[in-house]
């Protein structure tokens, strides 16, 4: 998202921001007849511009976007940066992201270099495009990765996505598509592009065309001005805004002590039901209807999800028993959840030697589960630190719900226990309410077990609802989908008996 956030007038932002997500009509108007606007790149405009971010009505910091020829070649090099802050539960998580990107003049990718930090996990991808074939060393808890990706035709950085239409022609009715590389998700991604109007509006100067993004499912909007820089942008139905800045304001938020004083993740991301839910981690069957859902979530031995008129009726029963009728995991499919990935990195020798130890001499996958939550219990913190991997956990000490559910699948996978992520909601008694989380579900004989390594539950509680499986950021993505847009119903709640 940062690589192509775009601009507007900083006083402006923070008051409008939650507004134009329902109200976006009330602040863009027509402006007539447009220009047909298409630059080359030798000839842009502008080298440089910043952006300040905000969101939910809060300032969190800046982007900064650099663009020059390179020396010696008739390559560019583009330089860009997002640096901002987080408020969650009391604690600040700073993310700071950096790419270096080598472009031919057409914007296609050559050579790619990106940095993301989240507190004090550090994620590095770095590669080139040649032949038809992208290739990338891909670094998390300071373990390679090799990757090779086979790509056919135009490959762009994500970096270009506001240039392109710049370059290849910005006027009413016109579409683009084609193919880039994120770095983020190490996925080659399709981007789709539509130039829909030129507007005016009260909170950017002058005029700029409007261009519809669409990548990974989400969308975006951006008001790109004449010149070709984006002059406004807005993500997540308008909860984040970047808007254009010059560096002394961009970059003042780092030294002000009250920026984003309030809890900007939690009001957004906290589903408050009808009524409280007490002694949540006893819950054995929860029936509740889901509104705001942008899909269907999922149904099966865990949950099953009926439509009725615009909700969905959905009943959670923890510890609930296979279904008869359906078919056992087959064998590829266990081969799967067995097999490491970027964030599981369950072949790592670190990893197997750990997960020897924990589980030496543990006939069954139950014993084997019970054993690595005690584990995780007795030494690793929990603490809302981001973390990229299992490895990255491992050399913290500390992760918040993610880092466990990537650690404690890891370790399941090294003791032969198949194992696959899943996320979604999970009741806070804390905030009353439902908030954003990551637990795990392991294969025991022919069922899928719910575990939560962070709450240490073997059979997890049937407060957890789950929308999206997958430990992969590209398969994360689908999520901003359903984050401030739920609601729940609670209709029915058992308690286990003690």
């Amino acid at each position: 998202m940062f690589r192509h956030i775009s601009s507007l007038v900083a006083a402006w932002a923070t008051a409008l921001a939650l507004a134009l997500g329902g109200c976006a009509s009330v602040y863009f108007h027509d402006a007539g007849p447009a220009p047909a606007v298409r630059h080359e790149l030798a000839n842009l405009p502008f080298s440089e511009y910043w952006t300040g971010i905000v969101f939910n009505g809060e300032k969190i910091g800046f982007t900064r976007f650099t663009i020059g020829k390179q020396a010696g070649s008739d390559q560019y090099e583009i330089h860009s940066e997002a640096s901002f802050v987080l408020r969650f539960l009391g604690i600040s998580k700073k993310v700071h992201l950096k790419s270096h990107d080598v472009i031919a003049p057409d914007l296609t990718l050559a050579d790619f270099a990106y940095e993301y930090r989240i507190d004090d996990s550090e994620l590095l991808v770095s590669g080139r495009r040649r032949d038809g074939e992208l290739t990338a060393t891909i670094v998390t808890g300071g373990t390679p990765n090799e990757q090779r990706l086979k790509v056919d035709g135009k490959l762009y950085p994500s970096s270009v996505i506001a240039l392109y239409p710049v370059l290849h022609g910005l006027e009413i009715g016109r579409e683009h598509s084609y193919l880039v590389y994120s770095g983020e998700t190490q996925t080659v991604a399709d981007v789709t592009q539509r130039v829909v109007g030129y507007e005016r509006s009260e909170v950017f100067t002058g005029n700029a065309f409007k261009v519809e993004t669409a990548m990974h499912g989400q969308n975006v909007t951006t008001w790109i001005g004449a010149d070709g820089r984006p002059v406004f942008e807005l993500a997540m139905r308008g909860v984040m805004i970047s808007y254009l800045e010059d560096a002394v304001v961009a970059t003042r938020y780092l030294a002000l002590a009250s920026l984003n004083k309030k809890e900007s993740l939690i009001e957004y991301s906290l589903v408050r039901p009808d009524r409280p839910i007490n002694d949540p981690r006893a819950v054995s069957v929860l029936r509740i209807a889901l509104s705001g859902a942008s899909r269907a979530p999922p149904s099966d031995a865990w949950q099953r999800c009926v439509p009725e008129r615009r909700e969905y009726d959905c009943e959670i029963r923890s510890g609930a028993p296979r279904d008869p009728g359906t078919e056992p995991p087959s064998e590829k499919l266990r081969m799967r959840y067995l097999e490491p990935s970027i964030t599981v990195q369950s072949h790592d020798p670190i990893i197997r030697r750990l997960a020897n130890s924990i589980v030496a001499g543990a006939a069954s996958p139950e014993e084997r589960i019970t054993r690595i939550l005690r584990w995780l219990d007795e030494n690793i913190k929990k603490a809302p630190l981001d973390v990229f991997s299992a490895l990255d956990v491992l050399q913290q000490h500390e992760a918040e719900c993610q880092g466990h559910a990537y650690l404690y699948t890891a370790l399941a996978r090294a003791s032969g226990v198949p194992t696959r992520m899943v996320n979604g909601l999970a009741y806070s008694k804390d905030f009353e309410g439902f908030l954003f989380h990551s637990w795990a579900e392991s294969l025991v004989g022919a069922r899928w077990q719910a575990v939560d390594p962070t709450f240490g539950q073997a059979e997890a509680d049937a407060t957890h609802i789950k929308l999206v499986e997958g430990e992969t950021l590209a398969e994360l993505v689908p999520l901003t989908d359903w984050v401030g847009k739920l609601k729940i119903r609670v209709l029915e709640v058992e308690h286990a008996k003690r």
